[in-house]
């Protein structure tokens, strides 16, 4: 990935938008379908503190046609059952299981991803007939499998003919999925670089939620080393990266027509790695882990300490093999669910479900169940 993210101002975090009363939050998380090879299956996830699973990803054929990425892994694969559900084939299938257990629980397929994923959605969203065809095939696969709706993934409409064919394929998805039987669900990313050729406020009109990632703010794209999942912006960011946070995100959002209570809040399981630096704001020479990230579940790193910087909201260990590593911890989470609530937001979600501590002995390390504790305190 390489991208030089636009300027974005510096926002007064003390800024807090109307809430609604008597709200009740979403807390999401995405399934990655291959996370089944890696031996956690759909029962793996605690359903006690998840509202929505977005299973990722369906990819799309350049005539409309949805269709799913890895059958063996969606319908064929053994998927373990556990208490209160089956043993059954296919993680699609397995999901289904689980929503006969957990009844309120919304299993929504998201359709695109990065790279390969994404591809081939401006040819589809250009002429109505692919257009068409991909709501109808959408539509087909949510009723055979029993499940409850469809989330966007295009990673990302770049010009303003894309933009308005985003909104006109969300317009058709929305007449054959209409509400409130079906959820209708898209992923954004934060930057104003990638939202600039989006009406906003038209998308927000035709969907249900707006899956903010608000993450990846840095990496290796940029000069120096920074949080990549920050809630606010510093009083003094040491660069046009560093100035995007959550809460700018949000406020462009909000700024361009989208109901707050239509965004929910997107928090990473991984962290991403910077070796060679004194810190935020300091040059690097490198990467450590797969790509330059961790998986939550492995941080912090062996031999690294970990640290909260309150005043931002970010948290990040030093040491260890990993140099700096910038990731969300259940103290940032609860940070971030507190200002869902603030604000109110439409909750929070996580990529990846599967990245998160998990078992019943690292509940105090889990960003899923601590996000929850946080929009639903006691």
């Amino acid at each position: 990935m390489s991208r030089a993210p636009a300027p974005v101002p510096y926002f007064d975090h003390n800024i807090i938008f109307s809430q609604p009363p008597g709200k009740m939050y979403s807390n999401a998380v995405y399934y990655p379908n291959w996370r089944i090879y890696r031996n956690q299956p759909p029962v793996s996830l605690n359903f006690d503190v998840i509202s929505h699973v977005f299973y990722a990803f369906a990819w799309v054929k350049e005539d409309g046609t949805v269709y799913l990425s890895d059958e063996w892994a969606d319908t064929q694969i053994q998927a373990p059952g556990a208490e209160g559900v089956p043993e059954t084939t296919g993680c699609l299938n397995s999901f289904a299981a689980i929503k006969k257990r957990y009844n309120r629980l919304r299993v929504v397929l998201s359709v695109g991803g990065g790279g390969k994923g994404s591809e081939p959605f401006a040819q589809v969203a250009h002429h109505q007939s692919s257009r068409d065809r991909f709501a109808q095939t959408a539509l087909g696969l949510v009723q055979q499998f029993g499940i409850d709706g469809i989330d966007i993934d295009w990673e990302h409409p770049s010009d303003a003919q894309q933009g308005s064919d985003y909104i006109q394929l969300l317009a058709t998805l929305r007449a054959y999925l209409p509400a409130p039987q079906y959820t209708l669900t898209s992923a954004l990313p934060a930057g104003e670089w990638a939202l600039q050729h989006i009406n906003l406020a038209h998308a927000a009109y035709y969907l249900d939620m707006i899956n903010l990632m608000s993450y990846d703010f840095s990496g290796s794209w940029v000069k120096k080393c920074g949080h990549h999942a920050q809630l606010f912006t510093p009083q003094t960011p040491h660069s046009p990266d560093a100035a995007i946070s959550c809460h700018s995100a949000v406020s462009y959002m909000v700024r361009q027509g989208v109901p707050q209570n239509k965004i929910l809040l997107g928090v990473p399981a991984y962290g991403r790695s910077f070796t060679g630096t004194r810190g935020v704001g300091h040059s690097y020479s490198g990467h450590a882990g797969e790509e330059g990230t961790f998986e939550y579940q492995d941080l912090p790193r062996p031999g690294a300490t970990e640290y909260v910087d309150e005043q931002v909201g970010a948290a990040y260990c030093v040491g260890g093999d990993g140099g700096f590593v910038t990731y969300d911890t259940p103290r940032t989470v609860q940070m971030k669910a507190n200002y869902v609530r603030q604000n109110g937001l439409a909750g929070l979600f996580y990529w990846t479900g599967t990245g998160d501590a998990s078992g019943h002995t690292r509940k105090d390390r889990s960003l899923v169940y601590n996000g929850f504790l946080g929009l639903f305190p006691q």
